[in-house]
């Protein structure tokens, strides 16, 4: 089975068991202990937490690295600019105007693994909870907004259609481009005007899908007279176990040791 980011992936393990609403918290604080990482010991840490999620969770890792090609040129973007704009002390390589410094490209390298921690960080949560699920954990998270009038049941329903169809819009994507690639269309020019007018044929056909999901989408729920806020009951009721509470205990481990790696290390 080919794994995409965003795709939910069955399983009964106790990360898919666990109640949303702490998914949520957790995959915050484990983002929070990212962002803060100041040095590899911190950066080794979130890894290890993240490699022990991917094994409870029973998601193979092999696929999911390579659902992260799209993430490649990213990636590269933000190492290069890294590399050459941030200002060091110590030369590493100078070639005729170009000066690399060695500051420069340990701090692309952090960029990059943080660009890798954070998407495979926050996957889990897609990976090991459903639509639903995810609907439900973000409406009761931001209940208290329902006091100021905030549309909370309206908000968490398009953010979690809008990482439920992240997969389908990729392998649409894929599609279009090998039926482009059959009539002749070449993605692989060096000029970058022509390479940006052989995505045109792409882009249409993917706004004129996603216009027509949507629309399909919205008449499916209105046909089965969905009514989502008050009044609304759920067939899974969202409830605290010892599962959570395990998870809590390691994720404020692991924030311990990150902000410790920072001030000892």
């Amino acid at each position: 089975m080919r794994i995409a980011i965003g795709q939910y992936v069955p399983g009964t393990s106790a990360l898919h068991r666990a109640d949303p609403r702490t998914k949520f918290v957790l995959t915050f604080a484990y983002m929070v202990v990212v962002m803060i990482a100041d040095n590899y010991a911190a950066y080794l840490a979130a890894a290890l937490y993240l490699g022990a999620a991917y094994v409870c969770a029973r998601i193979n890792v092999g696929k999911i690295l390579r659902s992260l090609r799209p993430l490649i040129i990213m990636m590269v973007l933000t190492a290069l600019l890294n590399l050459f704009f941030y200002r060091g002390t110590t030369v590493w390589i100078e070639i005729w105007k170009i000066t690399i410094y060695k500051e420069s490209a340990l701090f692309a390298l952090r960029m990059v693994l943080r660009i890798v921690l954070l998407v495979l960080g926050s996957s889990v949560l897609t990976y090991t909870t459903t639509s639903v699920m995810l609907t439900d954990g973000l409406e009761s998270l931001f209940s208290p907004l329902k006091k100021i009038r905030f549309p909370v049941h309206e908000i968490a329903m398009m953010m979690s259609i809008a990482l439920r169809f992240i997969p389908t819009f990729m392998d649409e994507t894929d599609r279009i481009m090998k039926a482009q690639l059959a009539r002749g269309s070449d993605f692989d020019s060096k000029n970058l005007i022509s390479k940006i007018k052989s995505y045109i044929p792409i882009l249409i056909p993917l706004f004129i899908s996603a216009w027509r999901k949507a629309e399909e989408l919205a008449t499916a729920m209105n046909a089965r007279c969905y009514r989502g806020g008050e009044g609304r009951t759920k067939f899974k009721v969202l409830k605290f176990t010892y599962i959570e509470l395990i998870l809590v205990i390691i994720t404020a481990a692991l924030l311990a040791a990150a902000v410790l790696a920072n001030h000892v290390v």
